[in-house]
């Protein structure tokens, strides 16, 4: 919430420097985001009155002025504004006169100059020059009244400062100028003026009247016709000053005193065209399903059953507590108007502009709570205002009631305080901390019993009352108490790898590691995880983050995506995060929720070519097989072995499952053609994903002494069909029993007869496979027969296991 310093002071001035109210603010939970002053440093600048402007005698748009600044004569000045013109009183640059700093940061000097053979005695000023707005249309006309000489820094209240508060949400009291200056009265003990009084005198018969028929969403609704408004008249200038530095801008004179009412008192109101109310009576109810509004936004909307509206005899006419309807809007025809203060329920307002991506003030207030005993003094107050500035005549205000809030007490133990604050709080702080707070508290025997006032929604529990002490007592107050308790690192075990360490590989390998939402687009989840039945959020932040994901997948590939769009050529990322499966089987604990699995998992993803741009090699695209090399490096020492497998997202033909120790923890393969083309990539991505804790594992070396015998290689080629993978034949053979002897297998030489070239020993389903052998004994030298018996085993093995037979 953005305020300026003189509007707070007119209700609590305490002796406090703008620092020092911020830092009192501040250090009271209220924090001071930001503190701007209103206009930058300039000097010399006083009201100027324009008596005469005469055409420059040699330049068509120039004008010559006599200006009245409060001297004993008028200065000359030339001027080049199209608004120049005499009459009208304008700030005026003295000579000597400092102007706001330009883009080289060094502050412009007002000279006595000559334009085309005329002195010029000073400058008439923009409100762009003074950078008091961005309006460079001409020169910055000040109101006819405005007292000539006087400084104009004096005159608009320029040395100002803009406070910018960041408020949590339980802190509604204070979202108005007034609900600061009671904090700030009660921190300081400065005197809090009370806020302007409003006596409305009844005129006009006219009346509408309002029926009520769901409590649970307006507990309070005041309201007044007024007849005979004149909507062209102008705003005040010190409501349109006041407002600007709210950050909200003038519209019209009705809407203005509305928004100026709302900072002013945190009330929100709104303003009917009476004219356009269909009927007498405003029913307050909740939306009927496919019900529609236009909204003044410009919006269209389809309501629900969930949403309050207010509505008239023909149709719905305001959007409950958040915005008004266009059909009803006040406009330069209005004539007559009616006012409208209500108390809507904070529950039955929470979330309901989200809905329609939106937000308002009005919203933003009443989803927190707004004070429901005041309706009838804002409404008087707005009435007072629309009287003095727009003219017209009251009618007699309806106050309907028929579901109030009731304070609870609420009790605060006195031990227990000084037990949650960490520091010793007597009694009488208590209570005279609750107290200069405007509520109501009584003590007795330890206990202190508070009635929260009307304007307290968050007053709830002793430990509210126990943060009110603790903001009024100062949070610098606190003693700095190191902990009692022995810290103590935990160690990691040895057979877990440090996950820096983890992510540091994956960078060596020349990956980039990235951060990506868990929230993502059900569409990923359906099309890349085949997740039909994904967990879907209830309040989700925008419509293509719905769901929460079940594999890093689409992450990544989004990522890669957004890189391709900004010409990158070559994307490597990575991305270490959690996903969310159902899981009946999860029990509730501090660590996890019933029924969902958030296991941790790392995922990679390659595009483009395989090594960066190189005079010596050739650039060639990433393959399966590079990034097999890269989880084989990532997995290292632990063998992994890799299985045909099928996965949404992956390619059906170039995809495997990742084993260790014959259990699976993930996946690797180029990415499906289908969510290529989808996704216009020119090159297919290959990608992997890993369980997180089979990768961090790390196996403890164990020493064994190193054989003093020679190793012996042997090589066999066999004659195997064309179904038998890799793995396949390599299991077989380690599979042979050989008393330990084999220690080793690798295929090294693989034959397939060339097209139109046939052999007469090799059919069209077979190949040709040449395995080496290494056998080592610890305990002996081999001899040949062992050797060959070995070899032979393991002839037999493949034979028995695969149907292979020797190649002759």
């Amino acid at each position: 919430m953005q305020f300026p310093e003189s509007w707070l002071r007119t209700f609590c001035n305490p002796s406090l420097s703008t620092q020092e109210l911020a830092d009192t603010l501040t250090m009271a939970g209220l924090e001071v985001e930001e503190l701007r002053p209103v206009a930058p440093p300039f000097t010399g600048i006083v009201v100027g009155e324009i008596l005469e402007a005469v055409q420059h005698p040699d330049a068509d748009r120039l004008r010559v002025c006599r200006v009245n600044v409060g001297q004993d004569e008028p200065l000359q000045i030339v001027c080049g504004a199209p608004n120049a013109r005499a009459g009208i009183r304008v700030p005026c640059a003295l000579v000597g006169a400092e102007l706001p700093p330009g883009e080289d940061g060094k502050p412009f000097r007002i000279k006595v100059g000559k334009l085309r053979g005329v002195q010029s005695f000073g400058m008439l000023c923009s409100a762009r020059e003074l950078q008091l707005s961005e309006e460079h249309g001409g020169l910055m006309e000040l109101p006819p009244d405005a007292p000539v000489g006087t400084s104009i820094r004096t005159y608009l209240d320029l040395d100002d400062t803009l406070f910018t508060l960041k408020l949590t949400p339980n802190l509604a009291h204070t979202l108005s100028v007034y609900g600061v200056a009671r904090e700030v009265s009660a921190l300081t003990g400065a005197p809090l003026a009370p806020l302007p009084s409003a006596e409305v005198s009844v005129a006009s018969p006219d009346a509408v009247h309002v029926d009520i028929q769901a409590t649970d969403l307006c507990g309070r609704f005041s309201g007044r016709v007024i007849t005979g408004v004149d909507p062209h008249v102008q705003t005040p200038a010190w409501m349109v000053d006041r407002l600007a530095r709210c950050g909200q801008r003038s519209v019209s004179p009705l809407v203005d005193i509305s928004n100026y009412v709302m900072f002013e008192q945190g009330q929100p109101t709104h303003i009917f065209d009476r004219d356009r109310i269909s009927g007498d009576t405003l029913r307050v109810r909740w939306a009927q399903a496919g019900e529609t509004l236009k909204l003044l936004n410009g919006t269209t909307v389809t309501l629900d059953g969930e949403v309050g509206v207010i509505a008239d005899d023909r149709a719905v006419e305001s959007l409950a507590g958040i915005m008004g309807g266009d059909a009803t809007a006040v406009s330069d025809s209005t004539r007559n108007i009616y006012v409208e203060a209500a108390f809507w329920w904070p529950r039955a307002i929470a979330g309901r502009s989200r809905r329609y991506n939106f937000a308002t003030d009005a919203g933003h207030r009443f989803e927190r709570g707004v004070d429901p005993s005041r309706t009838r003094e804002v409404l008087d107050r707005i009435t007072a205002l629309v009287i003095d500035i727009c003219g017209g005549k009251a009618g007699p205000a309806s106050d309907e009631r028929p579901h109030v809030p009731e304070a609870r007490p609420v009790t605060l133990r006195v031990d227990r305080a000084s037990k949650v604050i960490g520091m010793p709080v007597t009694e009488a702080q208590c209570l005279s901390a609750l107290q200069g707070l405007g509520l109501p508290a009584t003590a007795q025997a330890g206990v202190i019993t508070v009635i929260p006032p009307s304007y307290r929604f968050d007053l709830q529990g002793e430990e509210d009352l126990i943060e009110e002490v603790v903001r009024i007592v100062g949070y610098d107050k606190l003693p700095h108490t190191p902990p009692v308790a022995p810290i103590l690192p935990k160690a990691m075990p040895e057979s877990e790898r440090n996950p820096f360490a983890v992510r540091r590989m994956l960078a060596a390998l020349g990956y980039q590691e990235t951060i990506n939402y868990s929230f993502v687009d059900a569409r990923w989840e359906q099309e890349l995880a085949g997740n039909d039945n994904p967990i879907r959020l209830l309040n989700p932040i925008a419509s293509q983050m719905g769901v929460m994901r079940s594999s890093l997948i689409g992450s990544l590939l989004n990522v890669v995506k957004f890189n391709l769009d900004r010409k990158a050529q070559r994307v490597r990322i990575f991305e270490v995060g959690r996903v969310f499966l159902r899981d009946s089987d999860v029990v509730e604990s501090d660590t996890t929720v019933a029924g969902f699995d958030q296991p941790m998992r790392v995922a990679g993803m390659a595009y483009g070519a395989e090594n960066m741009l190189q005079w010596a090699l050739k650039e060639t695209p990433a393959d399966f097989f590079d990034v097999k090399g890269d989880v084989e490096a990532l997995l290292s020492p632990v063998c992994a072995t890799f299985e045909a497998a099928e996965h949404p997202a992956l390619h059906p033909g170039r995809c495997a499952r990742v084993m260790v120790e014959g259990k699976p923890i993930g996946y690797i393969g180029e990415l499906h053609p289908r969510w290529r083309q989808a996704y216009a990539l020119p090159l297919a991505p290959v990608v992997f994903e890993l369980d997180w804790e089979a990768v961090v594992q790390r196996p403890l070396p164990r020493t064994a002494p190193i054989s003093k015998y020679q190793a012996v290689d042997r090589d066999i080629a066999v004659i195997v069909k064309e179904s038998v993978t890799h793995d396949a034949l390599l299991a077989a053979v380690m599979a042979t029993p050989a008393q330990g002897l084999l220690r080793e297998a690798t295929v090294f030489d693989v034959f397939r007869p060339s097209k139109g070239q046939p052999a007469d020993w090799l059919q069209s389903d077979e190949k040709s496979v040449a395995i080496r052998l290494r056998l080592l004994d610890d305990q002996a030298p081999l001899t040949e027969d062992t050797i060959e018996a070995t070899r032979q085993a393991v002839l037999s093995q493949l034979t028995k296991q695969l149907g292979a037979r020797l190649r002759s």
